[in-house]
């Protein structure tokens, strides 16, 4: 005798469907603004958007329309501004990154049972 069908000859599922699946009939595709959106409202064409929109700087001083047709010192000095830091190493000694002690890595590499031995 095949034990799985014994268990499951009085198996009951416990969710229960309401009916048969059933699709719409009609489905509206037409774009609309996200319930979230700032202006709730879509930009008139993707031209319109593409003068406003930023990724890594704007997106409208390319003279051809394709990134990267100029090249990127065409497009003036990448400095922080004041009180802003590219990088850790960038910051006052207090903020920086301290150097690991031998004790740390051996904890690390030995995964903290070093401590205990």
């Amino acid at each position: 005798m095949n034990a799985t069908k014994a268990l499951l000859q009085g198996r009951q599922p416990m969710i229960r469907f309401l009916g048969k699946r059933t699709t719409p009939a009609t489905i509206d595709h037409t774009p609309h603004a996200h319930p979230a959106s700032p202006t709730h409202s879509l930009p008139e064409s993707f031209a319109s958007y593409r003068q406003k929109a930023q990724q890594h700087g704007p997106l409208n001083q390319y003279s051809t329309g394709h990134v990267g047709s100029r090249p990127g010192a065409s497009l003036g000095p990448i400095e922080a501004g004041k009180g802003n830091f590219f990088d850790r190493s960038e910051l006052p000694r207090r903020f920086q990154r301290l150097a690991w002690t031998q004790a740390e890595i051996e904890a690390v590499e030995s995964g903290g049972a070093s401590q205990f031995a």
